[in-house]
């Protein structure tokens, strides 16, 4: 049973307290179903991305056990080639409901395995997980783009598209660099892997063009600093340059720059990104403006709000909108793993980028 005890580095002033923190967590388990796998909610699909998310928001609150089911629910349903489906229907034993095969859904579980490692130093886990890291980002490179992008997904018919979405690619960026630190901790070196990442860290730097056109969306906005592709002052200048355009003082981050409308999910994202700038009291001010999506009777988190109409929309209280929210209060508040794998110290660059100019 989740306890303020168990979660108090989840507490921060203005946005969770001890016991909220923990009603959250509690819920969150209450939505994993028994076989490991955590849908959006109950009733809802389950995607590869977002049920990662929200494990390493159970290992940041403690419950490694829940969080390790949900990785072993990953390796039972891996396809043959190293990937993922894009969605598995909840309540039907890993029933697919989409086909297709993402690049970085298949990509983000590298993230939340060296988290849980960092968390529990759980080498009978790591024997158990390193071989399907590997199969991912071997079949996640196999769409890597000659200038360096990578292709968003595999359709059902094997066919994957020349578009790169700048946001996908930018978590893909972050995912290699947590694979590569585990491939360096089984020491089993992957040159190959080195050279993708350098190579997929230079487009983002220097070739925006190389990706879909999607500035309107805020992921594209803040992913490539929160995925550690850009940093220092060029991330910097590039918060900047948008903060205007997404941010709504006291409501959060919109999704998408011309709508009305707010999302839990890429506000704690910023965060997270804000964070890993070193602009903490910037961070906690984007935290503290979610507090009207909360929903006190679940503990939960609605996915959005549209403030020109005072309605929440869509009336879901989404697992990784509160995975997102804890994970980015667990760095604000030291947690050593979710600051180790969002601040990127220590996590290998690859090739530098300027070698590749």
């Amino acid at each position: 049973m989740t306890s303020p005890e168990k979660t108090e580095r989840l507490v921060l002033p203005g946005v969770l307290t001890g016991d909220q923190a923990a009603a959250t967590v509690r819920a969150l388990c209450a939505a994993q179903r028994p076989d490991g796998a955590i849908p959006w909610f109950r009733g809802h699909h389950l995607d590869p991305w977002d049920h990662t998310e929200a494990a390493m928001a159970l290992d940041a609150a403690g419950e490694h056990e829940a969080a390790a089911r949900a990785y072993d629910w990953l390796a039972r349903h891996q396809n043959e080639d190293g990937s993922w489906y894009s969605a598995y229907a909840d309540g039907d034993a890993g029933a697919v409901t989409d086909r297709t095969r993402e690049s970085n859904f298949t990509a983000y579980p590298a993230v939340g395995v060296w988290h849980h490692y960092l968390a529990t130093g759980d080498e009978r886990f790591l024997d158990r997980m390193w071989p399907v890291v590997r199969a991912a980002i071997d079949f996640v490179l196999a769409l890597q783009l000659p200038g360096g992008q990578i292709s968003w997904a595999r359709s059902p018919e094997g066919s994957a598209p020349d578009d790169a979405l700048l946001t996908g690619s930018s978590s893909i960026h972050h995912a290699l660099r947590c694979a590569l630190a585990l491939a360096q901790l089984r020491e089993e070196p992957q040159p190959d892997w080195e050279l993708a990442l350098g190579s997929l860290r230079h487009a983002i730097h220097r070739h925006p063009d190389r990706f879909v056109d999607k500035s309107d969306y805020s992921m594209d906005w803040y992913y490539p600093v929160l995925g550690g592709a850009i940093g220092g002052e060029a991330a910097k200048d590039r918060i900047e340059q948008g903060w205007d355009r997404f941010v709504v003082p006291g409501l959060g981050v919109r999704c998408i720059a011309p709508n009305p409308w707010v999302t839990g999910g890429e506000s704690a994202e910023l965060a997270l990104a804000l964070w890993a700038m070193g602009e903490s009291d910037r961070a906690v001010q984007v935290l503290r403006s979610l507090g009207h999506l909360r929903d006190h009777a679940s503990a939960l988190y609605w996915t959005g709000y549209v403030y020109e109409n005072d309605i929440v929309w869509p009336k879901e209280l989404t697992t990784w909108t509160a995975g997102a929210l804890l994970l980015a209060v667990a760095a604000l508040g030291g947690d050593e793993p979710t600051c180790a794998v969002f601040g990127g110290a220590g996590l290998p660059w690859g090739l530098d980028p300027e070698c590749c100019d």
